[in-house]
């Protein structure tokens, strides 16, 4: 059965749904319909959608901003419409930026990760919708790494950032139209509706979809980088190279201190299910060791379905703090006063005292098991899709 986008379903029958209303939209370079036309394209022009603003999230709506950088709010070239950026001044909409509209669309490829920053701008710009009394239109996408498997800890509130803005595991298992029901009926109570898909199964990854992979990041430009981004990301709380300024980012990890076929030895002894490691050179173009040859592993994903990601960083990071304890050490806070990148990142600070402590983490594992049975009970009550 050919699958649907969100986007498609709604030019195709739903458009009554902003009849004489004004429109924004927030969208980024994977917002495409099947034929590869952009969401930002299909609305514009499309003759019962007055769309009047345009919203952008980390990299900007074009994609042409790197991870971590200002993104300005601008006019767009293409549209002459405004583009807001909510990573930039502000993550979430102003009163100002949301005035005159009547309804925002959402369009964007989520990764199905916690950490993944377009989740935290859907939930902050449905929260702003909440508060300027206007409606959120949610068109649905696809979870790219299957919308079926969950694993990790549950974020405590205590450590809630824009990188884990809710209590979620790091991998969901859930579409951004299925997520943002379960949030917004617990939390935010915004006028929300999602336009789901159609044709599409949970158990699907997103190359078994018959859709183009756009990257929705620079620094994710492979499904096998996101595939291996719930736990390689964590290597971005440690002074690691999580691969950025490589060829792969998020596949490659390494430091200018390490042994790489001494490293790649030792993890592919743990057989880690579906995982091997291979020695790998590289010199990051930017980012941390910019300019530095690094040695490290280029991670292989042999069985995408028995991989853990959480699961295996844990025991690659109690790897790299035993076996280089003068070298390794976890990045410091990002601004004064804030808590360190890894605690954000996992969502509490049991990680880093686990492995500070070398205390096996098979313990670690173990104890996000109920709470992330828990998890998957509340999950059912909001699942779309077969």
């Amino acid at each position: 059965m050919t699958i649907e986008l969100g986007l498609e379903v709604f030019l195709k029958s739903r458009t009554e749904l902003v009849t004489g209303l004004r429109v924004g939209l927030l969208a980024c370079p994977s917002s495409v319909d099947g034929s590869l036309l952009s969401s930002v394209e299909r609305l514009h022009r499309h003759p019962a959608v007055n769309l009047v603003a345009l919203f952008g999230p980390e990299h900007g709506i074009r994609g042409d901003a790197q991870a971590g950088s200002a993104v300005a709010s601008a006019i767009d070239a293409l549209t002459g419409l405004p583009v807001y950026s909510l990573y930039g001044e502000t993550q979430s909409p102003t009163a100002d930026m949301l005035r005159g509209l009547d309804v925002i669309f959402i369009d964007l490829q989520d990764a199905g990760v916690r950490f993944y920053t377009f989740l935290a701008t859907t939930l902050y710009v449905m929260a702003a919708a909440k508060e300027a009394g206007i409606a959120v239109v949610l068109l649905d996408r696809p979870a790219p790494i299957s919308g079926s498997r969950v694993e990790g800890p549950m974020l405590d509130p205590a450590f809630a950032s824009f990188v884990g803005p809710c209590a979620l595991p790091i991998r969901y298992g859930m579409t951004i139209g299925e997520v943002a029901q379960l949030v917004n009926e617990r939390d935010i109570g915004c006028d929300l509706t999602v336009i789901p898909l159609a044709g599409w199964s949970r158990h699907q990854w997103f190359d078994e979809t018959g859709l183009p992979f756009i990257p929705s990041s620079p620094n994710l430009p492979t499904l096998d980088a996101m595939t291996l981004y719930p736990g390689v990301c964590l290597i971005e709380g440690t002074n690691l190279s999580e691969g950025r300024g490589s060829t792969r980012p998020f596949e490659y990890f390494g430091a200018p201190w390490i042994d790489a076929e001494s490293l790649s030895g030792h993890l592919n002894d743990l057989s880690l299910p579906g995982l091997r490691f291979r020695p790998v050179y590289f010199v990051p173009t930017f980012s941390k060791h910019q300019g530095e040859l690094c040695a490290g592993v280029h991670v292989y994903v042999t069985d995408r379905d028995i991989f853990q990601p959480a699961r295996a960083m844990l025991h690659v990071l109690q790897t790299l703090k035993r076996r280089y304890p003068n070298d390794f050490a976890w990045r410091t806070p990002w601004k004064n006063g804030a808590r360190p990148p890894i605690d954000l990142l996992w969502g509490s600070d049991g990680l880093r005292r686990q492995i500070d402590a070398d205390e096996p983490v098979d313990a670690l594992i173990e104890s996000w098991g109920p709470a992330l049975r828990e998890f998957e009970r509340l999950r059912a009550e909001y699942l779309l899709y077969p």
